[in-house]
């Protein structure tokens, strides 16, 4: 029927008759063209077609721009065929490698070019259809997530948003503490009032005081005039101590004392200014052991730590992975000096490979890099500075077992939010089997609290 005939757009100065009756009786309507400037004008409607690129003449460098303007249309799957060794040249190989699914060499079997462009045209039919939009990734405010993890993080994300009790983020640094700190803010009922954060760890101790209070005029050399702190800027808001776990123990006090009385006096002054403010928190530094060493005051944690959120590790997040990095080459494609057409396969499988010791923050700085760098239509995996995560080194089958057991403990604790007694009942053990495989990875420190089994971070 015609209504399933597929369009072959075949680029050629030399038809085959016997490839293009071969293209008819597979539901192929063959549209012969003799060069590249005459493709375009072939295809018809906005319909996915199929394209076969007979390169087995020489290429003229004048007709290299041409070729690749061919070669640019998005809805056409295309193969090249070429002569046998005629791929040295560095330009026209590059073209095949960007932008052609498959090549095959003369002289070829007819059937397998029929297959090789049915495949092409297939995964290009796969793509966006004209005028459809794909959906966009699950998200809550800037973050995206589709996994288990992320989506009981936006869960937990809305209903903290409901209260104005502190709340406590913890994670590995780079996953995006901030980012939930913003959306809890966004979609509480002090989302119109100002949102002020301070990184706790970035400024100097003998400074810290003075941001966080604020002073008067004459309250030390070069007070010149009158400074509100951070605490009061945010009033009415929300305020976000970013680090928090690198707080000086002398700033500590002051804070506690704030959160108790919830009024403030700025250094130099003496009038008691009563400040109402939400306060989201958010460490990497593991608490407990900061307590227990003696850096971090353990009634102010407990003020602090009223409502706890851990942020799950980007390596945790599985195919989270591709969606962050092809969410970020949208984002900053245009900082490319030529149009880039997403990830090759060496890069996805080096970008769900590598462990990510940086986490989301790390992966957005490579793909910017690859989008700056990269000399292809595709993103590989040397352009992330990913090489060597190709491929993985073969391991046993025991220490094969041993990842996959860490891995499913470590998301049902994420999933659970480290509430022991429910990961384990996920996991179809028992409490002190869990226990035990806990010690037997080395994996962190858990603490039972009298409120119920919670993840230490």
């Amino acid at each position: 029927m015609e209504s399933a005939m597929r369009q072959l757009i075949y680029v050629t100065r030399d038809p085959d008759p016997q490839l293009a009756e071969q293209f008819r009786q597979r539901s192929w309507q063959v549209e012969i063209v003799t060069n590249a400037r005459d493709a375009r004008r072939a295809l018809r409607g906005e319909a996915a077609a199929g394209g076969l690129l007979d390169l087995s003449h020489s290429i003229d460098e004048h007709d290299l721009d041409a070729l690749e303007s061919c070669l640019t249309i998005g809805r056409v799957g295309w193969v090249a065929a070429t002569a046998r060794g005629q791929l040295e040249d560095a330009e026209l190989r590059r073209l095949v490698r960007d932008y052609c699914f498959d090549y095959v060499t003369l002289p070829y079997d007819t059937r397998r070019i029929v297959d090789a462009v049915g495949h092409a045209y297939g995964m290009v039919a796969l793509g966006e259809p004209p005028g459809h939009r794909v959906p966009a990734p699950a998200s809550e405010g800037d973050m995206i997530g589709s996994c288990e993890a992320m989506q009981a993080l936006f869960h937990a994300v809305r209903k903290v948003a409901m209260t104005d009790a502190p709340v406590f983020i913890s994670g590995e640094s780079g996953t995006g503490k901030e980012l939930t700190a913003v959306a809890i803010h966004a979609r509480s009922a002090r989302r119109e009032a100002p949102f002020v954060a301070i990184n706790c760890g970035a400024i100097p101790a003998h400074l810290l005081q003075s941001e966080l209070f604020g002073y008067e005029r004459g309250a030390f050399t070069g007070a010149n005039q009158r400074k509100i702190g951070r605490i009061e800027a945010a009033n009415s808001g929300t305020l976000f101590l970013d680090e928090i776990g690198d707080l000086p123990l002398e700033s500590q006090a002051s804070l506690l004392r704030f959160l108790q009385e919830g009024r403030i006096e700025r250094l130099g002054g003496h009038e008691s200014i009563a400040v109402d403010v939400r306060v989201i928190s958010a460490t990497h530094v593991d608490m407990h052991r900061a307590m227990i060493d003696g850096h971090f005051r353990a009634d102010l944690y407990h003020r602090l730590c009223v409502l706890q959120l851990e942020e799950p590790p980007l390596r945790a997040r599985g195919k989270d992975i591709e969606l962050i990095a092809q969410h970020t080459l949208e984002r900053y494609k245009h900082d490319a000096s030529r149009r880039l057409r997403g990830f090759a396969p060496d890069a996805i499988a080096a970008l769900h490979n590598y462990r990510w010791p940086g986490n989301v923050r790390e992966l957005i700085n490579r793909v910017r890099r690859a989008i700056v760098m990269s000399e292809g239509r595709l993103i590989c995996a040397r352009d992330l500075e990913l090489s060597d995560y190709v491929e993985i080194m073969p391991v046993s089958l025991a220490q094969a077992r041993e990842a996959a057991e860490r891995q499913a403990i470590e998301l049902a604790l994420l999933r659970h939010r480290g509430r022991l007694g429910d990961a384990a009942s996920d996991l179809g053990i028992s409490r002190v089997t869990l226990y035990r495989l806990l010690s037997a990875h080395g994996m962190r420190h858990i603490e039972v609290d009298a409120a119920g089994d919670r993840m230490s971070s």
